[in-house]
């Protein structure tokens, strides 16, 4: 697969430079694992339309969903190497390539609502975060919402004990390993395209996603319970081939940064109107049985995964952690 990244970044390479020559439109290829129809996906087609307006013609942007391109593990090696020019993956990507600091996004509770989540992204913090990515030959453009994440199994999820033995899907993600392990699950790392089949197989019991993944994937279909936790935050950092993104015209630089801001606006506003179209047609479809926790068990969750902080304090630092609960003003426990 790396051979086949190289043969389509120096294919890339090539047209850039003769687009360059030849004044004709810079292509961008942005690339995403999810379908059309979620927010990240209206998102990225917003971007398109954006940016080719803007730019009046001297753009031509292609979105390339579902993992039509490129898959989970593959997507940020090509951007890096310069196969795909932009990428909006998930803030657990970030960690298993070197930058921890993005674990923290995947901590269980710690981002309690939207409002404590914009504080994050939109100040200092987040630009601080976006940064990082640098180093990685990447640069960081903004920050678009999933939304907070549900649990379903074949099995009723109502208490911590539930969950021993089950196996679950998760995103290559240190922070997401041990949540799972802290609730008795046995978490296995799986690309989003390959979930859907593995439920249906039964290679997995259960995983955490958003309603608007779970609808769009089809996940209810195979899954008996689904239980309403809101225990995570699934988030997408876009990022863009820093090289690429340094060689750009300034003005075609500018273009694509206003795009970007409009696109994100768009996408994230879609966001929790997408998470609850798909729970009412997750429910309507009749297939899963929707659960709520009562109080006394959404405390018990947080108790259990509440030795988390302290694994991923180890690797990223308390002082990063503490940041975030100071940003958001709210503890986990609450």
């Amino acid at each position: 697969m790396r051979k086949l990244i190289l043969a389509a970044a120096s294919i890339a390479a090539l047209t850039f430079v003769g687009q360059a020559s030849a004044q004709s439109p810079i292509v961008l290829k942005f690339s995403h694992v999810v379908a059309s129809d979620t927010p990240k996906g209206k998102a990225a087609d917003k971007f398109k339309e954006l940016a080719e307006k803007y730019t009046g013609g001297k753009v031509k942007v292609e979105v390339y969903p579902n993992s039509t391109l490129y898959k989970d593990k593959e997507e940020l090696e090509a951007l890096q190497l310069g196969a795909v020019q932009m990428l909006a993956p998930s803030n657990s990507k970030f960690g298993p390539i070197g930058i921890k600091e993005f674990e923290v996004f995947d901590l269980p509770y710690i981002l309690p609502d939207l409002k404590s989540l914009r504080k994050v992204t939109d100040g200092p913090l987040g630009a601080q975060l976006l940064k990082k990515l640098d180093s990685k030959g990447m640069t960081g453009l903004a920050y678009w919402d999933n939304g907070f994440k549900q649990m379903s199994a074949n099995k009723k999820l109502v208490a911590p004990s539930d969950y021993k033995g089950l196996k679950f899907r998760i995103q290559s993600s240190k922070v997401l390993e041990a949540q799972f392990r802290a609730l008795g699950a046995i978490p296995q790392v799986m690309a989003f395209s390959d979930v859907y089949q593995a439920l249906q197989t039964g290679v997995v019991d259960g995983q955490e996603n958003t309603w608007s993944n779970i609808y769009t994937q089809k996940m209810h279909e195979v899954q008996k319970y689904a239980t309403v936790t809101n225990h995570g935050y699934i988030g997408y950092v876009v990022v863009v081939n820093k090289k690429f993104w340094d060689g750009l015209p300034a003005d075609i630089r500018d273009e694509f940064s206003k795009a970007m801001k409009e696109a994100t606006e768009f996408g994230n506003s879609q966001s929790a109107k997408e998470n609850e179209d798909a729970l009412a047609e997750i429910k309507k479809a009749g297939k899963t049985e929707i659960v709520a926790l009562t109080p006394e068990q959404d405390e018990a969750m947080r108790k259990a995964m509440m030795p988390v902080y302290k694994d991923v304090a180890s690797r990223v630092g308390q002082p990063l952690i503490d940041e975030f609960l100071k940003e958001t003003g709210r503890s986990p426990m609450n």
